[in-house]
Parts: structure tokens; sequence; C-alpha cells
């Protein structure tokens, strides 16, 4: 039975009466829009409100932009999924690193090296912008600004043990892009991805010189979150996107603007169990992308990213022929929404239940 926008209207407000929302929230079905629409304000102290073409930072769910600009490079033959690691980035020192880390130990978080910013072993609610210490956010526009936090630390675990979300891993990422492309990391992305896709409001911007329609983040106590997160995204998390271009970028993806078919399908494929001692965990991750597998397959694929004054989830319901994508300039309030629309859409709930 198709959506019914009325329906999802009456959920999102039944949890925006609980927690007020700010931000946007976009639902398709089969490429059509059924739902649409922004809450809150981009920026409070000026009550600019949000608005649908609204730009929001959307932390680690820059990750999923840097697994495909990997891929475009393996496609294009300039690294390879078992190109190892320090023999390809040889302009930085990583003493400790085990020599047998791979792309594909990167991308898919299992290659053991540390991390600068370890969410298991920091709380998920940790002051982020502590972590940096001595080395100020405004100063960190570049994934080799991040290095000094994490690159002569030892590792973890040997290469390929175990699953581990990292940050750092992706920051490495970040390095294989630019010594395989030769191009800074944040303008290939936006050459070969965000260009390619139609994803003409979305790029990685300094908080410091934001263009028009970006919304400014806020934590839970009201304050902004400049000085809590990295003045430009990286790698791992931090550009700016719309969620019409989400929506561009997803049909991109599965219409191979942006990579083959094939690899396409290799990057949203379960590369690995994300907690295999856990049987009712059904959690997988790709390249660059959370999975998610039921009896029947894949169930479905998203995007995701949380930061001090950041919410983001973009999901592609696949069995459903729909996808979601929510953005919010706030800390918490997104999740509620997600998950009572995510619900109306598998059918688990009804506005007259």
């Amino acid at each position: 039975m198709p959506l019914d926008p009325s329906q999802i209207e009456y959920v999102i407000n039944e949890q925006h009466v609980k927690q007020p929302f700010s931000g946007v929230i976009q639902v398709r079905e089969e490429g059509e829009v059924v739902f649409e629409d922004a809450y809150g304000y981009a920026n409070r102290a000026d009550a600019i409100p949000n608005v649908v073409n609204t730009r929001f930072g959307i932390a680690s769910g820059t990750k999923t932009f840097t697994g495909v600009a990997v891929c475009q490079l393996i496609e294009q033959g300039k690294l390879a999924l078992d190109t190892r690691f320090t023999d390809l980035v040889t302009a930085y020192e990583f003493p400790q690193f085990d020599p047998a880390i791979t792309i594909r130990h990167l991308l898919t978080h299992s290659s053991g090296a540390p991390d600068y910013f370890d969410e298991e072993e920091l709380d998920a609610q940790a002051d982020f912008g502590a972590i940096f210490g001595d080395l100020p956010v405004y100063k960190v526009s570049e994934p080799k600004d991040l290095l000094p936090l994490f690159q002569n630390e030892p590792m973890k675990f040997a290469p390929g043990e175990r699953f581990s979300y990292s940050n750092g891993g992706y920051i490495l990422l970040g390095l294989a892009i630019e010594a395989a492309s030769g191009m800074p990391y944040a303008e290939y992305v936006e050459q070969h991805v965000f260009r390619r896709a139609g994803m003409s409001d979305s790029g990685y911007f300094a908080l410091n010189n934001l263009p028009a329609r970006c919304a400014t983040g806020y934590l839970d106590d009201g304050r902004t979150n400049i000085y809590e997160i990295p003045i430009k995204g990286m790698p791992d998390g931090g550009a700016f996107v719309t969620a019409r271009d989400m929506a561009r970028f997803w049909d991109a993806l599965f219409e191979a603007q942006l990579l083959s078919l094939e690899m396409a399908a290799q990057l949203l494929r379960p590369q690995i169990e994300v907690n295999p001692a856990n049987a009712d965990d059904n959690r997988h991750y790709g390249y660059g992308v959370w999975v998610i597998k039921d009896e029947d397959g894949v169930s479905h694929i998203y995007s995701t990213g949380s930061d001090p004054g950041v919410a983001f989830v973009s999901t592609n319901f696949m069995a459903h022929k729909v996808d979601l994508t929510i953005l919010g300039n706030t800390e918490s309030a997104a999740w509620p929404v997600f998950g009572a629309v995510e619900e109306l859409i598998l059918g688990g709930n009804s506005a007259n239940s």
C-alpha cells in the first residue's frame, strides 16, 4: 500500500510535541517525493527558519562519500582494495602501524589502527571538542591536521581481526584518496561525487565562512557547535548537504552515475558483521555504509552521523522502494522522529492505531 503523507505528518508531529525537532525530513517512494517539510530554526539568534533546501552538517554520514571516492579510484586503477596503506601514503610517518593494513581494512573498520575519537572507549556523549586538547578546532581543515592525535599510537588489534568503528581510519582513507588522485580530499569529493551526482548545494564548508542556507548546529544547552567540531569537514565527517541532494546522491549511485553497477553493489554489500557475538544484531558494514540484513537478504542500507549539534540519517529501504532522509541541527530530537517514520514505512504503525 502506498505511503500516506498525512500519516507521515501525524507520526512526526506526535514526536515533535514530545521533543521539538529542528531540521528537514524527506520521504520518497519509488523516486517520488511523498513528504517533505522543514521544522525549527536554522539560526535562532536571527529567527531564520529551516526550509526544505537548508544545508545541514551530516557528521559521519560523510563516510559514505569517502567510500564512493575510494571505489571510484579503484575502478580507475589508481589503487586497489588490497593496496597497503603505508605503501600508498608515504608522506607521513606511522611508526607503530601494522604494514599489513589495507584499503579494504580501512573501508570496513577492521584495520586495528589507532583512532583519535575511539567510540569503543569514549562515551557517545563525551565532550567531542575536548579531545583536540592543544589542537584547536579552527586549525583542523585538512585530513593531515588530525594526524598528531593518533599517528604515533599503538595498534588496537591485528588487521582484519574484527570490526571496530574508526573515525581515524576514514581520515587515513582521505590521505589515500589524496595520494592516489593528486587532489585535496574535499576538492576530489566535491568534483567527482557531488558535481557528478548533481548535488549542487553540497560541499565542505568552513564554519566561519558558510554560504547561504546553512543551518547552525545547536547543543542541547543552547550553545552553537562552532567550537566543538573541526572548522571544515573531513573524510570521516562534516560535509554539508540538503535532503534533496541526498535523494540525488542515491539516484546517482543506483543509476551508475558515480560507480559501475558492479562496484556500487560491492559498496552496498555486507562486507563485515558488526557484532557477531550477538545473534540479534543484524548490522553489517559495506564500504562507507551500514547494511541491515534479514532472512530475505539486505533489508535496508543507511548513512548516518551524529556530532554536537548534528543529527543525520538517510536510509534506503530497498524492499519497500522508499528512502528517508532526516537532517537535524540539534543533538537528539531527530532520532525519535526517525524511529516513528521508520516504523510507519515498515508497516508496523498507523496514525489511527
